[in-house]
């Protein structure tokens, strides 16, 4: 029978284990705190900020909440991220992203201070992780790592495919896949939208994570007997319901779960494992940025 793996179940867990740590650092006099930045009137962005305030508040997390008008000049974010950076009561900034058409994103990036950059995304950081010492894991893919473990699979050795190449998901989850490290040590092919014969690679992996962004791309006949499903996608399809649409993923879930091992659903898999590891390393940048030991989960 597939096993349906249930990403709020291992999320809540992750959360649970983290207060432990939370409590530490209160007692060392460090409170971890995380500061959202949204330059936003996207209807997912402002309930996914929110989801992560509630997020924070279950965990003893304090969450300050920036919002800043999508109009503005790009100067007022920049100079917002700068307070941040120097306030040493912030130890962690996320900027919801899409930010709006006038300002570069990547420009965004670079100007948080990578101790603080819990997204993982500073070029900093991303030189860290590709270069096997990695400070923080993307929140995305360190969740698929914690959501494989979970399913009590073995990533060594194995063939693991990446449909997807963006720098939020793909790249750092294929370099995740191929580090000599607990979670690494499988044999890794990035596909994309330029990729031929994209079905027959998707067949012969063992672990197949789908992260193009596409709905419902991949169905059952593209996925190998047993093989772990990570669907990343989460798109808005029309469909005849009350709000005139529905979610999937980028996998057809009816026909995948006959033939996978292992699957997650959508929503309620890779989606809350990414707001987790993100107070993850919310916690881990506090333990850093003040010296002090603690044992992350």
């Amino acid at each position: 029978m597939t096993e349906i793996i249930d990403g709020n179940a291992v999320a809540q867990s992750i959360r649970d284990d983290l207060v432990a740590s939370i409590d530490r650092l209160a007692d060392a006099g460090q409170r971890p705190s995380l500061a959202t930045v949204l330059m936003s009137e996207d209807p997912a962005s402002e309930t996914y900020v929110s989801m992560k305030q509630d997020d924070c508040e279950e965990v003893g997390i304090e969450a300050i909440d920036i919002d800043i008008d999508p109009d503005a000049d790009a100067a007022e974010l920049y100079d917002t991220i700068e307070d941040l950076n120097a306030d040493d009561d912030v130890n962690g900034i996320l900027v919801q992203m899409p930010v709006p058409d006038h300002v570069e994103d990547r420009e965004v990036l670079r100007a948080i201070d990578p101790m603080k950059d819990v997204d993982g995304f500073h070029p900093e950081n991303v030189g860290r992780l590709v270069a096997g010492n990695a400070r923080y894991k993307p929140c995305t893919p360190h969740g698929i790592q914690k959501l494989i473990e979970s399913a009590g699979v073995d990533t060594e050795g194995k063939d693991a495919v990446v449909v997807g190449r963006s720098d939020i998901v793909g790249k750092p989850m294929a370099n995740l896949l191929i580090q000599k490290a607990p979670g690494g040590n499988a044999t890794t092919t990035v596909c994309h939208s330029r990729t031929e014969n994209l079905a027959e690679r998707t067949r012969n992996a063992d672990i197949l994570v789908a992260a193009a962004g596409v709905p419902e791309m991949i169905d059952g006949e593209m996925i190998g007997e047993g093989a772990t499903v990570i669907d990343v996608g989460i798109n808005r399809v029309e469909a005849d319901t009350e709000k005139g649409y529905e979610l999937v993923g980028d996998v057809e879930y009816e026909s995948a779960k006959e033939v996978a091992g292992a699957i997650t659903p959508v929503p309620g898999g890779v989606g809350p494992m990414t707001r987790a590891m993100l107070l993850y390393n919310t916690v881990k940048a506090t333990g850093l940025q003040h010296d002090i030991d603690i044992d992350l989960p």
